[in-house]
């Protein structure tokens, strides 16, 4: 049988990756697409967002199209985590026509492509081409594709699941120097000139023949997106990264997931302002979510990274849906209790989470 398609999506957090493949998924043209979506904390926000779309695979467990992997930058988790999932979607191949991995925005795409290199894989499945998703407004402003460039500095260096300490600079490097194509996102929001002068500081960085595509709403033709047949495991020599050389890097066990659950219905201005000083006064890297509104219908979905925070509304509670509002907040050295008393929601014991 003919190996099946991967694309790789890498690209900072906030950049619109998830927005990206929700749009791929709606218009997937008959195509039966497995998604693979690296999440960190006990919740899968993004993997919820991307079962919204209602086109995936309705079967529960290992069988759904969509699949979630828990324990932090795929990266670096490829042994723990990586390969059995590869191993379960390879098994159902004759079901699959393609499969599409999110990496987290610290993820550094090299090593998750040489793992296709592992025989048990590269037999049955090939890396048809890596997607790096860049925050065109965020870089044209900040002069880096990250709004928060503190918080998620904070991150790099906190998060356990994190095999390697790499300046932002380096890692941002190296998403570019390992793509097929580059997706500049938010584009809507840059005069023209802004525009041509970050397409110009970016092809310097990429390989020849690597095409930008500005995004407005994260909407691009799937025929655009997939289908680079560039068996990119074979041709990680002309990659180069920071990072080819090294084995080993440190771990900060100090960072943590807290869940928080609300069963009876929050105001969401409250419930933001009470977010908002708590990331004053404590290291919260990010806090995403759900949120039970007053009055209203639909699910809120919440997503802060640093001091900013987005909410929308993105489907209808379903029928027999428990309707409550379930946080993720992660950072370093958490306390539980002040989290609690800050949040005013109910942290859920882990093994309950």
């Amino acid at each position: 049988m003919h190996k099946i398609p991967v694309t790789v999506i890498t690209g900072f957090l906030g950049a619109g990756k998830t927005t990206i493949i929700r749009h791929l998924l709606q218009n997937n043209r008959g195509r039966r697409i497995a998604v693979l979506v690296n999440e960190f904390g006990e919740v899968g926000i993004d993997g919820e967002l991307l079962k919204s779309c209602r086109v995936c695979d309705e079967e529960e467990g290992q069988d759904s199209n969509i699949i979630e992997l828990t324990n932090g930058c795929l990266c670096c988790t490829v042994q723990e985590e990586f390969y059995p999932t590869m191993q379960q979607l390879l098994a159902r191949r004759d079901k699959i026509d393609a499969i599409v991995i999110e990496t987290s925005g610290l993820a550094l795409p090299k090593p998750l492509v040489q793992a296709f290199r592992w025989q048990e894989i590269r037999t049955r499945a090939t890396v048809d081409g890596v997607v790096t998703v860049v925050d065109g407004f965020a870089l044209a402003n900040k002069g880096f594709p990250v709004s928060d460039l503190e918080a998620l500095e904070a991150q790099r260096r906190a998060d356990p699941s994190l095999n390697h300490a790499t300046p932002l600079e380096e890692l941002f490097e190296d998403q570019l120097a390992c793509a097929d194509l580059v997706l500049l996102s938010k584009a809507d929001l840059l005069d023209e000139f802004s525009l041509q002068r970050l397409l110009n500081q970016l092809q310097k960085h990429l390989r020849p023949g690597v095409k930008i595509i500005p995004l407005r709403e994260g909407k691009i033709d799937p025929e655009v997106l997939l289908g680079f047949n560039a068996a990119v495991e074979e041709d990680l020599a002309n990659r180069p990264s920071h990072h080819d050389e090294e084995e080993e890097h440190e771990h900060d066990e100090q960072i943590s997931s807290i869940v928080l659950e609300e069963r009876e219905t929050v105001a969401p201005q409250a419930l933001l302002s009470r977010l908002r000083d708590l990331v004053a006064r404590e290291e919260i890297y990010r806090i995403k979510g759900f949120v039970n509104v007053p009055h209203k219908p639909m699910r809120m979905v919440l997503q802060g990274v640093g001091n900013r925070f987005e909410t929308f509304f993105d489907r209808l509670w379903q029928p027999g849906e428990e309707r409550k509002t379930r946080l993720v907040v992660i950072g370093r050295k958490l306390n539980p209790l002040a989290v609690e008393a800050q949040c005013q929601l109910t942290v859920v014991p882990p093994q309950s989470a």
